[in-house]
């Protein structure tokens, strides 16, 4: 029987500075495919993790594994089977939807008609597509967003990272945005989520708790219940 793709981390650690405190340290675990959402209090290491998991950051000792067995670092994994939402969405500012959407998808390596035809098809799905020509900056904030998914699914990766995709956004947005995402993360694709927002939970096959793994602030637990 054929074994499941997963998104390795075996043992990984990673601090920004040399005598800084480790944001990560001994951390394994074995990303399969549907959907991980990773909750916890801001400063936890989750956007750090997810930066890691993209091959952005690279581990100060551990290995992280893709799916086709390779480093995240790899130049061809990161163009053509990664997605990635940044919490900022980083759209190009002078450029409209239509063309953020073809960029992403370009670099994915698909020809200029599959990207036309994939931009299109996601605009529509995510109700887009009479904003197709307008530059970023004119969109509403939730718009904003949804342009932001699409161009993280465009180029149909297997290994999708958002880092929190609904945050601020009402329940109708957080609800296109859900179905959209719902339709994707199917056979073998990996979905990581960072998140706070409890809307997202019943998309998840699976929940880690930073909070859980890495309590980076114990004091704050006494300062806390002094307060109750």
């Amino acid at each position: 029987m054929k074994s499941r793709p997963t998104l390795s981390c075996q043992n990984v650690s990673f601090r920004y500075q040399r005598r800084a405190p480790w944001v990560l340290e001994n951390f394994s675990h074995d990303f399969r495919p549907g959907f991980t959402l990773i909750k916890g209090a801001s400063g936890c290491g989750k956007s750090t993790l997810l930066r890691l998991l993209a091959g952005y950051l690279r581990p100060a000792s551990g290995q992280i594994t893709t799916p086709g067995g390779g480093a995240p670092t790899e130049k061809r994994f990161q163009r053509e089977q990664l997605g990635f939402l940044f919490q900022q969405l980083n759209l190009l500012p002078l450029a409209s939807v239509m063309r953020n959407l073809e960029l992403a998808a370009t670099l994915g390596a698909l020809n200029p008609d599959q990207a036309r035809d994939s931009a299109l098809d996601w605009l529509k799905k995510l109700g887009l597509e009479h904003l197709a020509w307008r530059r970023p900056a004119s969109l509403s904030g939730g718009q904003q967003q949804r342009a932001a998914i699409a161009r993280a699914v465009i180029k149909k990766p297997q290994v999708l990272l958002l880092d929190e995709p609904t945050s601020g956004l009402d329940d109708l947005n957080t609800q296109v945005i859900k179905s959209a995402l719902r339709e994707y993360v199917q056979g073998p694709v990996i979905c990581v989520i960072c998140t706070h927002d409890t809307r997202l939970e019943n998309l998840a096959n699976e929940i880690l708790d930073f909070n859980r793994f890495l309590p980076l602030e114990r004091h704050l637990v006494a300062l806390a219940g002094a307060t109750e």
